[in-house]
C-alpha cells in the first residue's frame, strides 16, 4: 500500500468520543431495536438468530428483504439523509425523518407507516440486553439525536465491515455474514470449528436464557465492533467455550489485551484510527485472536480456511 493510499485509509476511519455521543447512541441503540423486533416479527428463524440481524450499506443499516405475504419489504437507517425508509415490492414507499424524539414517538411512527403500507406488524414492547428494559411505548427518556454524531458512528461501522469482510473471506467453514446485533448495538462476524458447544447458562439482561442457548449452540471464534468499550469504542474477540490458555495467548496489536471482566479480548478502536495502517493492525488482531482460539480448541484449520486470493492471477 502507497504512502497517499495509506494516508486515505487513515483519514477514513472517524474519531467519535463515547462519551460525546452517549444520549444519541443510547436513543438509537432502541430505535434499531424496534426495527430489527420487525425483522423478527416476520422472517423465518435461522441458525444463531441470524435472520434478526441489519446490515451495513453505502448509507446506514438495513433490514435487507424481509418476507411479507407473497412479498418483501425492508427498512433502512440513511445516515446520510438522515431518514428511515421503509420501502415494499409493490411500489410502496414511506419515510420518517430521523431526528431528536422520543423513543416512544418513535416507535409509534414506524408502527403507523407500517400499518400504511399494508404490513401491520406487533413487536415485544420492550428492549433486550439492557437494563432497565423502559418499554418502547413509555419511553420518553431517550429522545436524543445528534445527526453528525449518528454519521460518524456509521462511518466507523462502514470501516469496521469492510475489514470484518475481508478476514471472513479467509475462512470456508461455516461462518456468519457481518451483520448488525441490535441487541448489544454491536457489528460481529463468527467463525464455527462445526462441532457442538456445552450448553450456555444464558445470563444477558432481559434476554430469555434460551435465546443465548441458540446463538451459542456450537463452537465458535467471534469478533467485532462495539461503540461502548473505550474512549472510542473496541474491537473485540472471544471464543465459545473458552479453551485453556486463551487469555494468555499472544495477540496482535500490542495495544489489544484481555479482558477478564468481558470475557473476551479487547482493542481500542481509537487504536486502529491511529495506527499507521488501520486496516493491518486490525486484520492482525482479528488473525492472532482466531488462531489463540482455534489453535487452544484444536480446530481442524487447514480445511477450514483458505486464501481469498486463490484467484487473483487467473
Amino acid at each position: 500500500m502507497g504512502t497517499t493510499e495509506t494516508s486515505r485509509t487513515r483519514s477514513a476511519w472517524p474519531r467519535l468520543r463515547v462519551d460525546e455521543w452517549v444520549e444519541t447512541r443510547d436513543t438509537l441503540h432502541m430505535w434499531v431495536q424496534i426495527v430489527g423486533k420487525i425483522r423478527l416479527a416476520h422472517a423465518p428463524l435461522l441458525n444463531h438468530w441470524w435472520q434478526v440481524a441489519l446490515y451495513v450499506t453505502p448509507r446506514g443499516l438495513t433490514t435487507s428483504a424481509v418476507p411479507y405475504g407473497a412479498g418483501a419489504f425492508d427498512i433502512e437507517f440513511d445516515f446520510v439523509d438522515h431518514m428511515l425508509r421503509v420501502r415494499t415490492s409493490d411500489g410502496g414507499i414511506h419515510s420518517i425523518a430521523l431526528e431528536s424524539m422520543p423513543v416512544a414517538d418513535f416507535h409509534a411512527r414506524v408502527g403507523q407507516t407500517l400499518e400504511e403500507l399494508g404490513i401491520p406488524t406487533t413487536i415485544q414492547d420492550h428492549p433486550n440486553e439492557v437494563e432497565p428494559a423502559v418499554p418502547f411505548s413509555a419511553d420518553y427518556q431517550h429522545h436524543t439525536y445528534d445527526p453528525r454524531a449518528a454519521e460518524l458512528f456509521w462511518r466507523q461501522l462502514l470501516q469496521a465491515n469492510r475489514v470484518l469482510g475481508e478476514f471472513r473471506g479467509e475462512f470456508v467453514g461455516k461462518v456468519s455474514p457481518v451483520h448488525f446485533f441490535w441487541g448489544a448495538m454491536d457489528l460481529a462476524c463468527t467463525r464455527f470449528s462445526g462441532r457442538s458447544a456445552p450448553t450456555h447458562p444464558g445470563g444477558a439482561p432481559n434476554c430469555g436464557d434460551w435465546v443465548m442457548v441458540e446463538g451459542y449452540s456450537h463452537e465458535l471464534s467471534s469478533c467485532g465492533f462495539w461503540p461502548g468499550g473505550g474512549d472510542e469504542g473496541a474491537f473485540y474477540s472471544y471464543a465459545y467455550p473458552e479453551p485453556a490458555g486463551f487469555a494468555e495467548s499472544p495477540v496482535t496489536p500490542s495495544d489489544a489485551y484481555y479482558s477478564r471482566q468481558n470475557g473476551q479480548f479487547l482493542l481500542p478502536y481509537e487504536a486502529v484510527r491511529t495506527a499507521d495502517d488501520p486496516d493491518r493492525a486490525l486484520a492482525g488482531f482479528l488473525r492472532s485472536t482466531y488462531a489463540a482460539a482455534a489453535d487452544g480448541a484444536g480446530w481442524d484449520r487447514a480445511s477450514l480456511e483458505t486464501d481469498p486470493e486463490r484467484w487473483t492471477d487467473r
